[in-house]
């Protein structure tokens, strides 16, 4: 029991001493960033589904 108290204490000490957390202003650039990221990430695999769509489309005859 004692070796799981010293871990949870020295967990709770890393936290809270030892790790540098962002600021306010970091977190929302960073929150900003994955965002656009991510819009700009499935704008690419929409663009590219549309286009193999289109090509299969094509080669094969079918209209959906």
């Amino acid at each position: 029991m004692n070796r799981l108290r010293n871990i949870y204490r020295g967990s709770v000490e890393e936290v809270r001493e030892h790790v540098t957390w962002p600021s306010y202003t970091e977190l929302q650039n960073s929150t900003v960033l994955v965002l656009v990221a991510s819009l700009i990430f499935a704008l690419v695999i929409g663009v590219m589904d549309f286009g193999f769509k289109t090509l299969m489309e094509t080669i094969y005859g079918i209209n959906s």
